[in-house]
């Protein structure tokens, strides 16, 4: 069973403050990035791959095989982090059997119908149902950077409107 030191959600997966500081912060051995789409990009998954500092592992596995391996194995061994790329992706995996106590929001970009919720942190309206749905099971919170204070979920959930 690995030790899962961080499960985000961030559009940008793999960047530099990831690796600089989350890293850093979390000590994982190795990045787990559940993603259909780039599961099945060979070339894609290279460039994530380079872009993971030497002597951290990179997986990028689809959301089946991310349920299967959490319900198995509970992820193999080490100290894993696990990135999403946006909030649909952690809820497909959540009514598939992935049931994290924590998830951490870190970066989901501006857009149309997008609000800003913490920080330069949005969601949209579909983002919000799914977070609404999730949040009696999962300790939701917003956090950019390491320096951050945490804004937990449930304590904002109520002021956001669409």
């Amino acid at each position: 069973m690995a030790d899962i030191a961080l499960i985000r959600i961030d559009f940008r997966l793999i960047h530099g403050q990831v690796v600089a500081r989350w890293l850093k912060e979390t000590q994982a051995t190795k990045i787990i990035i559940v993603n259909d789409t780039l599961s099945k990009d060979p070339t894609m998954g290279n460039i994530y791959r380079m872009a993971t500092p030497a002597g951290v592992r990179c997986a990028i596995v689809s959301v089946d095989h991310f349920v299967d391996s959490w319900k198995t194995t509970h992820l193999g061994e080490g100290t894993a982090m696990v990135l999403f790329k946006n909030v649909k992706t952690v809820f497909d995996a959540y009514q598939k059997g992935f049931n994290p106590i924590d998830l951490q929001i870190g970066g989901l970009g501006a857009g149309p119908g997008r609000k800003i919720v913490y920080q330069n942190i949005t969601l949209n309206k579909e983002d919000f149902d799914m977070l609404e749905k999730i949040s009696p099971n999962i300790n939701i919170y917003f956090q950019a950077t390491p320096e951050d204070n945490k804004k937990f979920y449930l304590s904002i959930n109520q002021t956001i409107t669409f």
